[in-house]
């Protein structure tokens, strides 16, 4: 008795974060798939995949410092997003199949270190801003070589603290 109240506990609390790893995947997968899809639904001449593409492109102008800067994909139309954001994008990628290969299990997953973590995090995520910052003071120009480690530091970053967060089930947290 005790054995099947425990396994029914045990599924019932796993799917209430299961939702949250589900939501998480879908809004990367987004990310991911979106700004580069974007030019081609644009070119498109089927009716409604521009509208599709309007709404990335509305996405992307809202969450993009430089969306104009995006790399040409599908002449004339470039991608939703310039490579500093994709490259966060990436980064966030490549931490996400990280988790799904080490469970959680390592060092580097920086929420497992408290405020020291956070802080880490916080550093370490700086490094799109600060770029960003340079670059709008003119001390050099956009570049794709340039801002793309910038932006994959940052999301390597916010990976490295929040993919255990979003992730971990119930099971592992008590």
């Amino acid at each position: 008795m005790q054995g099947v109240i425990s396994t029914t506990l045990k599924k019932k609390s796993i799917g209430k974060i299961r939702w949250v790893s589900l939501i998480t995947d879908f809004l990367l997968t987004g990310m991911v798939f979106g700004p580069l899809i974007a030019p081609f639904l644009a070119a498109s001449s089927f009716p409604v995949l521009p509208i599709i593409a309007d709404i990335i492109y509305f996405m992307g102008n809202h969450v993009c410092p430089q969306p104009d800067m995006g790399v040409m994909l599908a002449p004339p139309f470039i991608m939703a997003v310039c490579m500093r954001c994709y490259g966060t994008v990436t980064g966030l990628l490549i931490t996400r199949i990280l988790y799904a290969v080490t469970k959680g299990k390592g060092f580097y997953w920086l929420n497992q270190y408290g405020w020291n973590g956070v802080a880490i995090a916080a550093v370490l995520m700086m490094a799109y801003p600060f770029e960003l910052a340079i670059q709008v003071l003119g001390w050099w120009n956009f570049n794709n070589y340039i801002v793309i480690p910038f932006g994959l530091i940052t999301g390597l970053a916010w990976g490295l603290f929040t993919m255990p967060i979003f992730h971990t089930e119930s099971s592992q947290l008590s």
